[in-house]
């Protein structure tokens, strides 16, 4: 548990520091045109991780692979594939789920079997006016690929009430 906390822990100041970096970032584009930038409250959660929790009266160990956190009112991000968006979504603590809601919309097929069943044309079609890799590198990361995230935020509105939809402007990956 020691060495797992240490690797979470090194993962939390590194996205604290990408965070720091993107607002800069931002803050200068846009300062530069004399616009300014305000900045909320940043949505910083994480999934595949292991955290030591008080669960009914005891101290037990939760493992959450693709799944977050939602006790107390936390803020957290709900993707959905790189056409459809995500959702801020604020947890609602239900303890019959262990304070977890899903982390994502999940795939709806393997890797493998999108790139075995999609074409690059199709890529291109399901990511049209988003500015993101459309090669076959990325195939396997086809909107098709993954269930349908509005779906999915029905099935878990006993744990988590949806803040806002972001729609999809850029995605990067790879």
């Amino acid at each position: 548990m020691r060495d797992v906390q240490w690797a979470q822990e090194y993962a939390s100041r590194s996205r604290e520091i990408m965070i720091g970096l993107l607002k800069d970032a931002v803050a200068k584009h846009w300062g530069a045109r004399g616009r300014g930038v305000r900045f909320d409250m940043p949505v910083n959660c994480h999934h595949n991780y292991v955290s030591i929790e008080r669960i009914d009266g005891e101290d037990m160990v939760v493992t959450r692979k693709g799944a977050i956190s939602t006790r107390d009112g936390d803020l957290a991000l709900i993707p959905g594939s790189m056409g459809v968006g995500s959702y801020i979504v604020r947890g609602l603590a239900n303890p019959d789920s262990f304070y977890s809601a899903s982390h994502g919309a999940g795939r709806r097929m393997s890797r493998n079997a999108a790139r075995k069943t999609f074409t690059v044309g199709d890529l291109a079609r399901q990511t049209e006016g988003i500015e993101t890799r459309k090669d076959e590198g990325v195939l396997d990361e086809i909107p098709s690929a993954y269930k349908d995230l509005h779906a999915v935020m029905k099935y878990q509105s006993d744990l988590v009430e949806p803040v806002a939809h972001l729609q999809t402007v850029l995605c990067v990956k790879g």
